[in-house]
């Protein structure tokens, strides 16, 4: 058993035997952050793991199902967090993930640096604007997940930068309209792009999504990998969406 809040559900993890914890008024997980979790290299034995911004816990719970190595999650936001840590005791995965309630930009005075195999993010997609009452979203908990007030794009860089190990992996998910921006910073803070998938809503449309992992110290080698389509001319998932969502069931 598990206690919901408010207007909390407990939903199916796609494919997987996992359940979690969402709330519409407060966070619930969305297709970008899936991706992300199905799209990132993980060791598949051991290792250290950490998501930052991670939400209610779906990277971390997503990702359990591919490797057996420990990870942590970062939340800053409470309310979300104890989301997030009831979603894992529930699952049972306490002993695979920790969640920690905190600023991302802590962690690495917290944690050590370079102390993880793989670091994966799903950030804040948009600048805090100047006008913040009438262009943010007035519910709290949403306009902090979606745009940069308790982190921008660099912090998030920078600081899995300096929590990744030498020769480990960082991986983004973020709007196309920011790459350069992602690859520049990227560069700076010594995280060598190495993959690159664009997402599109459908044949014909501009992308709206990106995935990007790079490697920390690595040598420049960007692969381009073949564009993700997520519906169909019928407005169904393509095959290849629906085996990433789900699986070959």
């Amino acid at each position: 058993m598990v206690d919901l809040l408010d207007d909390e559900r407990l939903d199916y993890l796609l494919a997987e035997d996992l359940r979690i914890i969402q709330s519409p008024a407060v966070f619930a997980f969305s297709l970008d952050t899936v991706l992300l979790a199905r799209f990132v290299y993980v060791p598949i034995q051991k290792g250290n793991l950490i998501d930052l911004c991670t939400g209610n816990g779906v990277i971390p719970l997503l990702l359990s199902t591919r490797s057996k190595a420990q990870i942590k999650g970062v939340e800053i936001q409470e309310r979300i967090f104890n989301m997030a840590q009831r979603s894992v005791e529930y699952n049972k995965l306490s002993e695979q993930i920790e969640l920690i309630h905190g600023d991302i930009k802590d962690m690495p005075e917290k944690l050590g640096h370079g102390k993880f195999d793989v670091v994966t993010c799903n950030p804040p997609y948009f600048p805090t604007p100047s006008d913040r009452e009438s262009e943010m979203n007035n519910n709290e908990h949403l306009a902090i997940a979606r745009h940069e007030i308790y982190c921008t794009l660099e912090d998030v860089v920078r600081v899995s930068s300096q929590l990744v190990k030498q020769g480990g992996k960082v991986a983004f998910v973020h709007r196309p309209g920011r790459l350069l921006d992602i690859v520049t910073l990227m560069r700076m803070y010594k995280l060598e792009p190495k993959r690159l998938q664009f997402v599109y809503p459908k044949v014909g449309k501009e992308a709206n999504t990106l995935l990007i992992e790079g490697i920390k110290d690595g040598n420049p080698d960007l692969k381009i990998l073949p564009p993700l389509y997520v519906y169909n001319e019928k407005g169904e998932y393509t095959k290849e969406l629906h085996s990433i969502l789900y699986g070959d069931k």
